[in-house]
């Protein structure tokens, strides 16, 4: 278990806060607009309204105390900013901040952030990555070069074994796991023969995915 400040009740910032109160975590948020914390108090530790671009609301919050705090104030940049900065010089252990565009990392980061975040951008590049390509089921990018997709198996892998096909040598791809359903084995056996219904989670360079799934194109 650990300990969370949320600061900026939005979209984003709700379903962070459910996700953690989800995991056992204990956490405080804190927003302008009472209406906006009404739907999560009974799941956060604690809730508070105030304006954390004050110096003074901040310091009533104990902010060193957290292991993580989260800046997800919506549309106004200038108020993430200051509250980052303040965040840092009050102490904050990790600073995570939300930002929309590059521009605003750059800016964030050199002025305590720990860490930048980027949802809208990142959930749209997922989608849009998942919806051009065939047979792709789930994507995450861990790199510009490398990601883990969830896909099929070649035809011509059907009814052989990990071992026959040597995937890792021939295709320099990992298979991480392979799904069934909604179960997902994540220890592959080296004589596992690959079965249609079968889905892969893979891990490689893009490149060398994207040769997998054309492929695909031409065998379906």
């Amino acid at each position: 278990m650990k300990t969370f400040l949320i600061i900026g009740m939005g979209k984003f910032g709700y379903h962070l806060c459910k996700k953690l109160a989800d995991l056992g975590n204990q956490i405080l948020v804190v927003d302008e607009k009472e209406e906006a914390l009404e739907e999560v108090l009974p799941i956060v530790t604690s809730a508070k309204i105030g304006d954390c671009t004050k110096v003074d609301v901040l310091k009533t919050l104990g902010v060193d105390n957290f292991d993580y705090c989260f800046v997800c104030v919506g549309n106004n940049f200038q108020s993430s900013l200051e509250i980052t900065s303040q965040l840092k010089e009050m102490g904050a252990k990790y600073v995570i901040s939300k930002a929309v565009r590059d521009i605003q990392a750059k800016f964030l980061l050199r002025n305590g952030a720990d860490e930048v975040i980027y949802p809208d951008r990142d959930i749209a590049q997922r989608l849009a990555n998942r919806c051009s390509a065939n047979h792709v089921f789930d994507y995450i990018e861990l790199s510009r070069e490398c990601s883990i997709y969830e896909t099929l198996p070649l035809q011509e892998w059907l009814g052989k074994t990990v071992r026959e096909i040597d995937i890792r040598a021939r295709y320099h791809i990992n298979i991480l796991g392979i799904k069934k359903k909604e179960k997902t084995d994540f220890v592959i056996h080296p004589d596992y023969r690959f079965e249609e219904e079968d889905h892969l989670i893979m891990m490689g360079n893009n490149d060398d995915v994207f040769e997998i799934l054309k492929r695909m194109d031409e065998k379906r």
